[in-house]
């Protein structure tokens, strides 16, 4: 496994086609968090929560479209696998699963770092929904969380154009696009089970699980996102994206559901959880609860794509800042373990 990893890394920094390497002290990040754009976002979503895609549905072939798609972008924007060559597919066997679900498959692409290339911040997103219903009926799932998987896209781009400028983050950066979600957590389960980079050099976890819509909270008043976790294992992550979101974006980060009283219990609900219980801070992005969660209603046309795009610029700016500063978030508290 090491000389693939470390076959991935010579690649990355060799077969990218950037310019000579320069201080990415000197980067604007708001020039390249701006290829973040709504138009693109729309592009990607309304392929990839499209009827063809048959929803998704984790191990049948509509959840199989959607992972060769991932391959493809990351691909077309050279963006490599940390797996080595063309393969993009960390293979998640069937046994994991309850019930008659076939294999399936999380899928990684990645940047190396220049300075800190064995430390690694994880974006993450689920790509899988809900499929079809016994009559054909297909839950599309373009905000669950076929907002977060286009908005990792778009982050992705945004790395690789600065990249090209020669500005490659210090630190690596794995783009994880998980399989399983709807099913119990189970693709980023397998993944911190069975890492590809060490979980003691993974810095943070930024998991972004439906960015598109607003709540019923938020109707008059939509310039906002829900933060679940920031500071639940270190407070240095929690004022870093703070102090992101004041300078660029100036999003009202609402923390309702941060409460560990909240009967939701959002924070044990999706992706980042897995990486939590393993003491990595994580940063869970969500824009709540609306009429169209798990329903066929979900459809890209009731996607807010300025305020999809908002909320993925501030992602990036916070995985730009997490993955160029120069000392990793500070683990200060301790997870407090609970089932889903």
């Amino acid at each position: 496994m090491k000389n693939i990893l470390f076959g991935a890394i010579a690649l990355a920094l060799l077969g990218c086609g950037a310019q000579q390497p320069k201080m990415v002290e000197n980067a604007d990040p708001m020039e390249y968090a701006n290829s973040i754009t709504s138009k693109e976002l729309k592009e990607h979503l309304y392929i990839f929560a499209s009827d063809d895609f048959e929803g998704r549905e984790t191990g049948e072939p509509g959840q199989k479209k959607a992972a060769e798609y991932l391959k493809k972008e990351y691909k077309l924007l050279n963006v490599q696998s940390p797996l080595g060559g063309d393969d993009y597919y960390q293979e998640v066997p069937s046994s994991m699963f309850r019930g008659d679900v076939k294999d399936s498959e999380n899928v990684l692409a990645y940047i190396a770092g220049s300075e800190k290339p064995n430390e690694i911040l994880v974006i993450s997103s689920h790509y899988d929904h809900l499929g079809m219903d016994d009559k054909g009926n297909i839950y599309n799932g373009a905000d669950d969380d076929g907002s977060g998987t286009v908005a990792i896209l778009e982050i992705a781009e945004a790395f690789a154009n600065a990249r090209k400028d020669g500005y490659t983050p210090k630190r690596s950066i794995l783009f994880l696009n998980v399989t399983g979600e709807e099913k119990g957590l189970i693709g980023s389960k397998y993944y911190t089970d069975n890492p590809v980079f060490a979980l003691s050099q993974t810095v943070a976890n930024l998991n972004i699980d439906m960015i598109g819509r607003t709540d019923d909270v938020h109707k008059k008043k939509d310039n906002y996102v829900y933060l679940i976790g920031s500071d639940k294992l270190s407070t240095d992550l929690h004022k870093l994206s703070e102090a992101v979101n004041a300078k660029y974006t100036k999003l009202d980060l609402d923390y309702t559901y941060n409460d560990e009283n909240d009967p939701n219990r959002f924070y044990y609900r999706s992706d980042h959880y897995n990486f939590a219980k393993n003491d990595i801070p994580v940063i869970f992005y969500f824009n709540g609860v609306h009429a169209d969660y798990h329903k066929m209603t979900d459809t890209p046309d009731k996607i807010n794509y300025d305020l999809l795009e908002k909320r993925a610029r501030l992602v990036f700016l916070t995985a730009w800042e997490i993955a160029n500063r120069a000392e990793r978030p500070v683990v200060d508290k301790g997870a407090k373990t609970s089932s889903k």
